[in-house]
């Protein structure tokens, strides 16, 4: 796959802000740039940019890297595994931004504001009023040396915007969706030091990408307008920048917005409710990318397979169907010690190691999710189970003298399902549906379900004698 960085080694990196949980198109973005390093034999980062204080929590730092992990979403530098070009939480770097904001102050590049939230509120309500797109009106870009020192004197908190040149294009080619160009005059001057002394996004990620020496920022479309304010910052600082490539939004099947009103939209959830982490890569993997390969695909697999001429420009509708027949694939491939993780929440307490495995045997082939096993955990380990209408119809015709026979058999040789069988097919004469449905119904309550000879060993010893008995 040709590099859109050029010759350099391919350098990536995902950098979530830890302000929440990692959500589904954050976890593709990571994806995608982790696919995009490994494809190239390069590197992939993460950096976890917390220098807005009041919003990130380690707490959820640790669960994002947490969810990482648990995708197989691994990074060869980051927070845990610290290189030179670190460090790799921006909380850290403060030393590293006030060394070149200093240069950016000592070229006249950037300039204290000194605009109160409210008076930025008013201004912006007054151009959109007006119909014009709302910008900074660069109140503060002109004041003189004398009139900046006497409202610092007032102790007037300022922020620090960069001095956007006027009457230029900033022209750059996404990897995505091509060239681009925007003019200067629409852009506006932009905070790069906050009020209470922390570097903004548009400054720290910058940089950082420079100084990591990252070679391909692929991050989602909402940051497109960022991009020619960023190579505005690198440019002044003589700073090298990565291709940028912005892949489409993941929208509902309705178009709007992922969201909770579609399905869960956060990786925590998904583990929770029992999906394989390989599955949500496989449906992530085909969202806004596209790829001949058909099948469940490991990662290594999509790391060959990926390609960035293959990232759509349209939005990319989010499936939950679709995500469980990957699921559906995941879990009939899981060995069985996996097998056994995945269900044992669900199985009673001091449940002998032959029944749990004849009892996950039959139920791995039926399932999709946990939740899927735990009626066939009540029906196999609890009382005797309800008759829905198909078993209660095929119980009264096979008549008390099937279920005498039936009973006798398994009273006798215990769960064995060839035995009880075998005895019935001599009473009675019956054979194939005849003889199997009734004894299916009688001792799951279901017409349908999941293959009979491995639920009777997972049952209880005689169990399956007093199920059959009810109807003798």
């Amino acid at each position: 796959m040709p590099s859109p960085g050029g010759e350099r080694q391919r350098v990536t990196r995902f950098a979530p802000s830890p302000t929440g949980e990692l959500h589904l198109g954050n976890a593709r973005t990571a994806l995608f740039n982790l696919l995009l390093a490994r494809g190239g034999g390069g590197r992939f980062l993460l950096r976890i940019e917390d220098t807005d204080s009041e919003r990130s929590l380690e707490a959820h730092a640790a669960a994002l890297m947490a969810d990482l992990r648990w995708l197989g979403i691994d990074w060869d530098a980051g927070p845990d595994r610290e290189d030179e070009r670190g460090p790799y939480r921006q909380s850290q770097r403060g030393a590293l931004y006030t060394q070149y904001l200093a240069l950016l102050e000592g070229q006249g590049a950037v300039y204290p504001c000194f605009c109160t939230p409210l008076e930025l509120e008013l201004s912006r309500r007054a151009q959109l009023t007006a119909g014009r797109p709302p910008r900074y009106a660069g109140t503060c870009r002109d004041l003189s040396p004398e009139e900046r020192a006497r409202r610092a004197a007032q102790g007037l908190p300022a922020t620090l915007r960069f001095r956007v040149p006027r009457g230029e294009r900033v022209v750059f080619e996404d990897f995505v969706h091509g060239a681009q160009t925007f003019l200067t005059d629409d852009i506006g001057d932009f905070v790069v030091r906050r009020a209470d002394g922390s570097a903004a996004f548009f400054f720290s990620n910058a940089v950082d990408d420079a100084l990591m020496g990252v070679t391909q920022a692929l991050r989602g479309e909402d940051h497109l307008a960022n991009t020619p304010r960023q190579l505005l910052i690198l440019r002044a600082l003589a700073l090298a920048a990565p291709a940028y490539g912005h892949v489409a939004l993941i929208v509902g099947a309705d178009g709007a917005p992922l969201s909770k009103r579609h399905a869960a939209v956060s990786v925590r959830e998904y583990r929770e409710r029992g999906y394989q982490p390989i599955a949500l890569l496989n449906h992530l993997f085909r969202l806004g990318h596209s790829t001949a390969l058909h099948g469940l695909l490991q990662l290594s697999e999509m790391a060959r397979a990926f390609d960035t001429a293959h990232l759509g420009r349209a939005p990319s509708r989010f499936d939950e169907p679709q995500l469980r027949v990957w699921q559906k694939e995941a879990v009939h491939r899981l060995p069985a010690e996996a097998a056994r993780g995945w269900l044992a929440p669900l199985l009673p307490a001091g449940l002998d190691e032959r029944a749990r495995d004849a009892f996950i045997a039959a139920l791995l082939p039926n399932v999709v999710l946990p939740e899927d096993a735990r009626p066939w955990v009540d029906i196999v380990f609890g009382g005797p189970p309800p008759l829905e209408p198909a078993a209660e119809e095929a119980v009264r015709g096979a008549g008390a003298g099937y279920f005498s026979a039936a009973a006798a058999a398994a009273a006798e040789s215990g769960n064995d399902l060839p035995a009880i069988a075998g005895a019935v097919r001599a009473a009675t004469g019956r054979s194939g549906a005849s003889l199997y449905m009734p004894l299916r119904a009688a001792l799951t309550g279901r017409a349908h379900g999941p293959e009979l000879a491995p639920l009777l060993k997972a049952m209880p010893a005689g169990k399956a004698r007093e199920r059959l008995a009810r109807f003798a």
